[in-house]
């Protein structure tokens, strides 16, 4: 995307895609020639409109807030934005994602709106791109001789510098040794503010550029789902506003999860799972079991769509993991 000057530009830029142009047009109830007056200078945009602006397009929310500082009729406005910025999820957030729930495809819905959620909690949280990761870690299903929760899944995740954008790729197994295990096992939050001298346990490696972090447990009706996991770069990030912020984030990700990917806490009985670097080993063939668990599926008249193949990829290479950590199968 070319770089843009002001903020007229970039929105001229992203309504350059008609889909993009009309959706924005739609969630925000203007028509496109109002769009267009914006972009050209001829009108201004009421203040709630910008305030909606934000809320429908999260991946564009600091470049917007970066070019909106430049407007002097508006800095006020700015500055209190910055300010609420880690108060609350917007309203008009939620409208986005019930509409993002409603109409997307049954095999789309989890990960699409997952990910505008963590692009929104992105914007959010690091506001100044001074590094953020973000990631959903769910429970593996029930395996095992006496079936329980044995790992989580790191399933969606999305960052800032030094992190990738889209952190989804490298999802791996987090297990007792983890922060987000530590919360699974307790069924509730835990903030580690300096990670040089907080851990959650002895066996705890903190990513290479993870200073401080913050896990919220998902849940519903006691039970739980997995564990929003939030890090930053800087010491000391985590606020009482911000942790608050994750809270509602979690919450707001409990709704998107299937009633029966909920545990009860005596199903819960995660083991340790192997360092990233063995993990990596055992990863590096993942595209191709998945093609060959779908043409095996095929070739036995049991069709599945890639979702299923990928979860019975995933269940595959924890019993491996587990095998090769204590002979568990």
């Amino acid at each position: 995307m070319q770089e843009a000057q002001n903020w007229r530009e970039l929105l001229a830029i992203i309504i350059n895609d008609p889909r993009e142009k009309s959706r924005i047009t739609e969630a925000l109830g203007v028509t496109p020639i109002t769009i267009a007056r914006w972009v050209s200078g001829e009108s201004e945009p009421r203040l709630q409109n910008l305030r909606q602006l934000l809320a429908i397009l999260p991946q564009y929310r600091s470049q917007f807030l970066e070019l909106l500082k430049k407007e002097r009729d508006i800095k006020e406005f700015i500055s209190s934005l910055l300010q609420d910025s880690e108060k609350d999820i917007p309203s008009e957030f939620y409208v986005q994602i019930f509409a993002a729930r409603a109409s997307t495809s049954e095999s789309l819905r989890f990960w699409s709106t997952c990910n505008l959620i963590l692009q929104q909690a992105i914007g959010q949280l690091d506001p100044n791109r001074q590094g953020l990761s973000v990631w959903i870690a769910s429970c593996m299903p029930l395996s095992g001789p006496y079936k329980k929760v044995r790992s989580l899944r790191e399933m969606v995740g999305a960052g800032t510098t030094p992190w990738p954008g889209d952190l989804g790729r490298l999802g791996m197994f987090l297990g007792a040794e983890s922060l987000a295990g530590n919360v699974v096992t307790l069924c509730r939050p835990t903030v580690l503010q300096d990670l040089e001298t907080e851990q959650p346990n002895t066996a705890y490696v903190p990513d290479e550029h993870e200073i401080s972090s913050v896990a919220y447990p998902i849940l519903f009706a006691g039970n739980i789902a997995g564990v929003l996991l939030v890090s930053s770069t800087q010491k000391n990030y985590f606020t009482v506003a911000r942790t608050s912020l994750i809270q509602r984030y979690a919450d707001l990700i409990a709704l998107l999860f299937e009633p029966e990917a909920f545990y009860a806490p005596s199903q819960i009985a995660l083991h340790v799972m192997p360092k990233r670097e063995e993990q990596k080993r055992h990863f590096a063939q993942f595209r191709y079991l998945i093609a060959n668990t779908l043409m095996d599926a095929a070739s036995r008249n049991e069709p599945k769509n890639p979702v299923e193949a990928n979860l019975l990829v995933w269940q595959k290479l924890e019993s491996e993991l587990l095998q090769s950590v204590s002979g568990l199968s």
